[in-house]
């Protein structure tokens, strides 16, 4: 705004520019940016009278008037960049009134610059310092509303502003982040084997970046007549939704397993929990359940469309388990009794490693081959060779996937292990 004469006359050096609100055309062809600011207040001393300024950079400033707050709400655009608010007009009855005025236009503009007028008198130097506090990103007082003065005032208001709102920003996502990694974290499950003369071990990955959990799941129980209970499945998809329905599955397999229910009336029943939860028709899981004979010599396997474990015997090379008898995923037919089990013997000394297909599906090389089940009974059968078991097989069986895969793999992948015996 053009500093004012005794007079209440505008002086010559600053001019108001009419005509259409647009870019300005500087004297080396660029254009500067025109600024909109929003004045709310009575302006009793004439200082924004006009539609437009123009200070000596070429920086046009458009103005927008406002008596009160009311006023102010219907002339908020997204084109406006600075709000000026006049304290001195909205504290008639008292300061406290004025900083109310405040916090209530930043809630009607939480993303918007700030800037405060007051009188410039000792008494308003105090409530000034308060609105800064409050949350605006300056104050002015009337000599300071010539148009270079006021230009760079609202330019550094609005960076100010934008640093406030990207760090707030950059804060709740952190915070949201922990939370989720928090929760994540806790929806991963602790397996229940306390009495088993078994040891376990377990790896997760998912495929989504910066996440904990996707669409694998994995649980194993023991039951109280000494039964142990191991299970691996797979959503269809990489989304957060396929991530909460493999929790939920996974939360209803091992409350159905600690009721009692195995075998194909456990699954037709975790086929309803799916049917019932899952967002769309066409979204299925497959699923792998072994039950472990409480003396851990014998067991039998379910699968419900989904690959088969891979065993270690005693001195012998690692197999996959049979899975002739297996059935389709969860989901896909309508069917509660179509699957069959298989026993299988294990002897005394055994190794069992449950995975889902993201382990399998990772490519070797440039080509287009994967990896898959043969070359990870392969791959798993020198470690074994090695000496290795238990985290460090499920470790390096995992670094040496990603190596042949040249990178990380995009599905998600989930290991489990049980072992048994020397």
């Amino acid at each position: 705004m053009s500093p004012m004469s005794a007079t209440g006359r505008r002086t010559d050096q600053y001019a108001a520019v009419p005509g259409p609100r647009q870019e300005t055309p500087l004297a080396d062809g660029r254009t500067s940016p025109a600024l909109t600011l929003l004045v709310i207040g009575d302006d009793p001393a004439g200082a924004f009278t006009v539609p437009d300024l123009l200070d000596i950079s070429g920086t046009r400033v458009r103005i927008r008037r406002a008596r009160n707050l009311t006023e102010a709400e219907r002339l908020l655009r997204d084109d406006v960049n600075c709000i000026l608010l006049e304290l001195s007009a909205q504290a008639a009855d008292g300061a406290s009134d004025a900083m109310d005025s405040l916090r209530q236009l930043l809630r009607l503009a939480p993303r918007t610059a700030v800037l405060v007028l007051t009188a410039g008198t000792d008494t308003d130097a105090e409530r000034a310092a308060e609105a800064v506090r409050v949350g605006a990103q300056d104050h002015l007082t009337p000599a300071d509303l010539d148009p270079s003065h006021l230009t760079r005032a609202i330019r550094y208001a609005v960076e100010r502003k934008r640093a406030d709102v990207a760090q707030r920003q950059l804060t709740e996502t952190r915070l949201l982040a922990q939370e989720n990694s928090r929760l994540e974290r806790g929806l991963l499950p602790t397996p229940l084997l306390h009495g088993a003369d078994l040891r376990f071990a377990a790896r997760y990955r998912p495929g989504r970046s910066r996440a904990l959990l996707g669409g694998d799941f994995y649980d194993t129980v023991r039951t109280p007549d000494g039964t142990v209970h191991a299970m691996i499945g797979d959503v269809c998809g990489h989304g957060p939704d396929e991530a909460a329905l493999g929790v939920e599955l996974r939360i209803a397999w091992r409350a159905l397993t600690l009721a009692g229910l195995c075998g194909a009336a456990l699954l037709g029943t975790l086929q309803q929990v799916l049917e019932h939860e899952r967002s769309d028709d066409e979204i299925f899981a497959t699923l792998c359940q072994v039950d472990i004979s409480p003396d851990g010599r014998a067991a039998d396997l379910w699968l419900a469309g989904h690959p088969a474990p891979l065993l270690s015997l005693s001195g012998m090379a690692p197999q996959l388990l049979p899975y002739e008898h297996g059935g389709p995923a969860l989901g896909l037919l309508p069917q509660k009794d179509c699957w069959e089990g298989a026993r299988f013997e294990l002897g005394e000394a055994w190794s069992l490693m449950l995975y889902t297909d993201g382990l399998i599906e990772g490519r070797i090389g440039l080509g287009a081959q994967r990896l898959g089940q043969e070359g990870m009974v392969d791959l798993v059968g020198r470690q074994l060779s090695a000496g290795l078991a238990g985290e460090e097989l499920l470790d390096a069986a995992m670094t040496e996937v990603r190596e042949l895969n040249g990178g990380e793999l995009t599905d998600d992948v989930a290991l489990m292990l049980l072992e048994s015996g020397a």
